[in-house]
């Protein structure tokens, strides 16, 4: 039986196992990949405190790792598949893992973020690893020197449309909308990028391509109607995230895009049960608001075990 077991090993999960464990908690950490969550797939973090020169997303995945690694937390490796409470009230709560054992724990911090979310466009799915890809800085190497599209209107898509401008040939940044979402900071870069096309109003309707893979986008401009043809051999999609949260109990509430509801302290509708990071329903999904989430959870988490074990 722990106290606490950490679900996801992202900004989030491995603050708030590092603040468990060093207030004295029994503390787990359940990994399904390699530590460092999202902030894996990013190429370069300009607005984390410290790092003024800004830090490459895998050195601050390796910085979060080795100052955790020290301390007497157990690591689990594998996905999550349910979160059952073993009483009608909330915990303590019994996690069972696709492969292995289950484990019990007093308190359950769930810290699994978000996936990307797909387009949804013909042709997605054939092209997957053929030209469609939701990582830039995992597959944009692939593209060097070629064309390349981008599409979304976000802080990622625009991040990602500069990092890939610094490797291919060109940029072709496609929105639905007239005006980017993305901070000004990285409006501006973009447009003064000489090798980022800007194409606003306008979505895709097919990704287009042969057998050796995609070669075009058939687009649309929303508020003329016309018809286009744009030349990529790949496109990163950035149009959203879905959060990683069926695992968690139906008494759990979410909001309708399925994030976590919890209040200020994380706590969620099911007592014992907090959340932390991009899974939380919130508007500012970054490495600074995770890492504030996974402290706060574990503060929480600290008061909830001592409550019940009095």
């Amino acid at each position: 039986m722990y106290d606490a077991v950490v679900i996801g090993a992202g900004p989030a999960g491995i603050t708030a196992a590092l603040y468990l464990v060093r207030s004295g908690l029994r503390t787990a950490l359940v990994e399904s990949s390699a530590p460092g969550g999202q902030i894996l797939s990013t190429a370069e973090i300009e607005n984390y405190p410290g790092f003024p020169k800004s830090v490459k997303g895998w050195e601050l995945a390796d910085l979060f790792e080795a100052h955790l690694a020290p301390y007497p937390v157990d690591r689990l490796r594998g996905e999550v598949s349910a979160v059952e409470p073993t009483s009608g009230e909330g915990g303590p709560f019994r996690i069972i893992l696709a492969e292995g054992a289950p484990v019990e724990a007093k308190a359950v911090v769930a810290c699994t973020g978000a996936r990307h979310r797909k387009l949804g466009a013909p042709g997605e799915d054939t092209y997957a690893g053929m030209g469609v890809s939701y990582c830039a800085v995992c597959d944009g190497n692939f593209y060097r020197g070629r064309r390349v599209a981008v599409v979304g209107g976000g802080n990622s898509a625009l991040e990602e449309a500069l990092y890939l401008s610094r490797i291919v040939d060109r940029v072709s940044l496609i929105h639905r909308r007239s005006a980017f979402r993305g901070s000004m900071v990285y409006q501006e870069k973009v447009r003064a990028a000489e090798n980022i096309d800007i194409v606003t109003d306008t979505v895709i309707d097919e990704i287009r391509g042969s057998k050796a893979g995609m070669d075009s986008l058939a687009v649309r401009n929303i508020v003329t109607g016309e018809l286009g043809t744009i030349a990529a051999e790949g496109l990163f999609v950035y149009v959203g995230m879905d959060p990683v949260s069926a695992y968690l109990p139906a008494a759990v509430e979410k909001d309708s895009a399925g994030f976590i509801n919890t209040d200020a302290e994380m706590r969620t509708s099911l007592p014992g049960i907090f959340a932390a990071g991009d899974i939380r329903s919130k508007h500012c999904r970054q490495v600074s608001t995770a890492v504030g989430d996974g402290a706060t959870a574990a503060m929480s988490v600290l008061a909830y075990v001592e409550q019940t074990n009095a």
